[in-house]
């Protein structure tokens, strides 16, 4: 166990222990900034989801999105031996390109009857069925080995976090906050009402294309290297909306802010529920965010939908 003051040291490179420097910048390090960085992204596109599908409800969990990226990563597990690449760069590649094709099959879907908010929460339900069916199937067919992978990446770990790979997610963050930025105004404007956003000038169709893309990226590289983790964008936007209220230029910052916290301390959760055990980060949050999240519906002072 190290102490506050060694880690201290170790982050300023001031350690004279090498195995102190090994454990900080190997392996704690980039497992906590890890937490900070897809708590942001997943918290981040929680609080864009529920306003462009103006659903309390709606997250990249909720509509499919995170089910897609894990029948993705549960595919190429269970097809490893037939892939000509290494299933450690075929997992996260896979979970990106199906979590992309979930958010793209939801606009299309929802396109069908006008693209409404309503069409398009529908449609990315019934697509989380989907693919949460087609991901049973995979897990009965599979071997008992591909099986045991399969259900620690659905749980969801951050030890698989590396310097190259918190780099891949920081960069796909760091890239999409000046878009969402960009349309700060028009998402706050969108939650007056789809005619008067109409009214303002404010092509909602598009917005919501620019939004569901946007969020199709930042989580399929979110969950890419961490696998499913569910509640952090659900919980984050509404804390962050309880706080800050519902102007997007400081909605979003304070969701990512929200997201960044939870996961970090679920992180730390996870390692004290068992110590010397890795214990799945998903449970972790599922377990918090179940309660807190009531516990947000039940003293919310006001309405906010």
């Amino acid at each position: 166990m190290l102490t506050p003051a060694a880690v201290a040291r170790s982050v300023l490179r001031l350690a004279e222990d090498p195995m102190v420097d090994a454990i900080v910048w190997s392996i704690r390090l980039p497992v906590a900034l890890m937490a900070v960085v897809v708590g942001a992204a997943l918290g981040t596109t929680g609080a864009v989801m529920q306003t462009v599908l103006n659903n309390p409800l709606a997250s990249s969990y909720t509509v499919g999105i995170s089910a897609g990226a894990g029948f993705g990563a549960a595919l190429v597990i269970v097809l490893g031996t037939w892939l000509p690449v290494a299933e450690s760069v075929a997992v996260p590649v896979s979970a990106f390109l199906f979590a992309s094709l979930a958010c793209t099959c939801v606009w299309l879907l929802g396109g069908l009857r006008g693209a409404t908010a309503e069409t398009l929460v529908l449609a990315g339900i019934a697509l989380m069925f989907l693919f949460q069916a087609l991901l049973a199937l995979l897990q009965f067919m599979a071997s008992p080995e591909a099986l045991q992978q399969i259900v620690f990446w659905l749980f969801g770990s951050l030890q698989r976090a590396t310097w190259a790979k918190l780099a891949i997610v920081a960069g796909i963050l760091a890239a999409l906050a000046p878009l969402l930025a960009r349309d700060a105004w028009a998402l706050t404007a969108l939650r007056l009402g789809e005619d008067r956003a109409a009214a303002l000038g404010i092509g909602v169709r598009g917005l919501r294309l620019r939004a569901l893309a946007i969020v199709a990226v930042a989580t399929g590289a979110a969950v890419a290297f961490v696998g499913t983790i569910g509640f952090v964008g659900l919980v984050a936007p509404h804390l962050a909306r309880m706080l800050l209220g519902e102007d997007h230029r400081w909605l979003l910052p304070g969701s990512a802010l929200a997201g960044a916290l939870l996961l970090s301390a679920a992180s730390v959760a996870s390692k004290t529920v068992s110590p010397g055990a890795l214990f799945p980060i998903g449970i972790v949050t599922a377990l918090v965010g179940v309660p807190f999240f009531a516990w947000l519906v039940l003293t919310a002072r006001r309405a906010h939908w």
